[in-house]
């Protein structure tokens, strides 16, 4: 199995953190009003058309279709479609150790070439346990396609008979990464901009995100506790599949049980608005590991911690993944966020992104040319469908 390794950082420690509270350090999840705004869920092709139409005048106005492609120009395609996490997180881990959770990237073989290396199921899980070995990295781990968006494909994988379902599960001839695991309830995403030859960048967006519980009560099934929750009898298409072995079992009175574990709203995630928690400490931080990544203007860190209040310090925060151009304002998403004020946000940030593109081709950078961005739009919704299923 062909096998890419990053930068190797300090590892994790090895004695076993204690299981987190729900919610713990994170500031307390608000739950008055509506658990849903009435847009939250809409199809894409329902919520998007205001924002695709704005994007087109962008378009025409700065003469550059693909100019969101230059925007972060060390960053393959800008980050804007298609672009490889392994490559990206390298960078990070290159240019900011201290704050990028490691990681180690496999290849699956295709069938021809396990015909030719003989290779075997067994043969790929004991590659990647001894590549992570070598990485300073141990189970659990969580995995990830290189390839991917909206939390596709994202497990926890704790022993190795999980990481065995998983390989064997995960398409051939697609690269996955095996990242060490945060064991934090707290996760956010912070979305920083810097136009080219801007002293200073800022934090234009900050999402908390919060992991939904059901709590057992010794009589419900879990089942019935999730139909019965405010917010998750709602949409319960986001958790009755991925819990199907076990909502016929009745939890003990007071068991915790989480329902997503991937931070992304389309998966089950509750998002927040705490874009008023940025303080200049924070900002500094974060401008600080900007700026360490050549060439990086506009996008999305997305980071785990402990203690929310430590991150508004600027301390203590582990980036699991760094998106770029194709990165959203997921503030957007707090159910409390008017339709034209979510519209509004979404289409400052394009014009960001073009203002940003158009600044960089006049540098010098150019655009993705559109065979490759077909190629890799292709590739992406080719392999977003067959992923394994996303805790």
């Amino acid at each position: 199995m062909n096998t890419v390794v990053a930068l190797r950082a300090a590892p994790a420690p090895t004695t076993a953190a204690p299981v987190p509270r729900p919610h713990q350090g994170m500031p307390p999840l608000d739950t008055d009003g509506d658990p849903l705004s009435f847009y939250e869920f809409w199809p894409m092709w329902a919520f998007y058309p205001p924002v695709a139409l704005y994007a087109a005048w962008l378009m025409l106005r700065h003469r550059g279709v693909l100019l969101p492609t230059v925007a972060n120009p060390s960053f393959p395609g800008g980050g804007f479609v298609g672009e490889s996490k392994a490559q990206i997180l390298a960078l990070a881990l290159r240019h900011a150790p201290a704050w990028t959770a490691p990681f180690i990237a496999l290849d699956r073989p295709t069938l021809a070439e396990q015909a030719v290396a003989g290779s075997t199921l067994d043969a790929e899980l004991d590659e990647a346990l001894a590549r992570l070995r070598d990485a300073g990295l141990a189970l659990p781990v969580v995995g990830k396609p290189d390839l991917g968006c909206r939390g596709a494909g994202v497990k926890l994988l704790r022993d190795t008979a999980a990481l065995r379902a998983y390989l064997a599960a995960f398409p051939r001839g697609a690269r996955l990464l095996l990242q060490r695991y945060v064991p934090h309830e707290g996760e956010a995403g912070v979305f920083y901009v810097r136009r080219p030859g801007e002293a200073r960048g800022r934090i234009v967006s900050l999402t908390l995100k919060y992991f939904p519980y059901v709590h057992g009560d010794g009589r419900r099934t879990l089942r019935e506790l999730i139909l019965a929750d405010p917010r998750a009898g709602r949409v319960p298409h986001l958790y009755l599949g991925r819990h199907a072995a076990r909502l016929d079992t009745v939890p003990a009175a007071g068991e915790a049980i989480r329902l997503a574990f991937a931070g992304s709203h389309s998966r089950g995630a509750i998002f927040r608005d705490g874009t008023a928690f940025v303080t200049p400490a924070m900002e500094a931080r974060f401008e600080a590991i900007a700026r360490s990544l050549p060439e990086f203007h506009f996008g999305r860190f997305d980071i785990r911690f402990a203690d929310f209040e430590a991150v508004r310090r600027g301390e203590a925060f582990t980036i699991v993944e760094v998106n770029g151009a194709g990165a959203e304002s997921t503030h957007i998403w707090d159910r409390r966020t008017p339709l034209l004020a979510a519209w509004r946000d979404l289409m400052r940030q394009y014009r960001w992104l073009f203002e940003i593109g158009a600044a960089n081709r006049s540098r010098g950078f150019r655009p993705l040319d559109w065979r490759s961005f077909w190629r890799g739009w292709r590739r992406e919704k080719a392999l977003v469908g067959v992923y394994p299923a996303t805790d």
